[in-house]
């Protein structure tokens, strides 16, 4: 099964069960790194993961991905909070971060620059929208976007 279908897949077995634990599941993912491959889930919750959340969500969803057997092969499972300036992706993540400060990166510079920083505005219509330090919108066609993340400031 290639990457795109395990992780459909993985998805479609562990989010009910995650979600049943009050847990958020931000992303599954398939990769191979060196000689291994990874299945990794990133969860979330208000006020944060623990190491415990990692191991009730391992301990939860382990016999449930290996009845179905939806991978070929050996790999490693990974349960992970996705850290604070994990990308921002789904529209769920948009909606939740609106107004909190990000930065936008893009593929090639427009207008001088190719990072931008501003507050959330969202997402709409294709166009990630931010508000500059003077409140003025900056729009960006979401396919010139390379990663938007959250600006953590100490």
């Amino acid at each position: 099964m290639a990457g795109g279908k395990v992780v459909q897949a993985v998805e479609k077995i562990v989010a009910p069960i995650i979600e049943g634990l009050g847990i958020e599941l931000v992303e599954v993912e398939y990769v191979k790194e060196g000689p291994n491959w990874y299945l990794r889930l990133y969860i979330d919750k208000p006020g944060g993961i623990s190491i415990d959340d990692c191991q009730v969500v391992n301990d939860s969803v382990s016999d449930a991905i290996d009845a179905e057997d939806p991978i070929q092969g050996a790999y490693i499972f990974e349960v992970s909070s996705p850290g604070l300036d994990r990308p921002l992706k789904t529209d769920r993540d948009f909606e939740k971060y609106k107004g909190e400060l990000v930065e936008v990166s893009l593929y090639k510079a427009e207008k001088g620059a190719s990072k931008y920083e501003g507050a959330l505005v969202g997402k709409q219509d294709g166009k990630i929208i931010i508000e500059d330090a003077k409140g003025q919108p900056i729009m960006f066609e979401e396919s010139l976007v390379a990663l938007v993340k959250r600006v953590i400031q100490f």
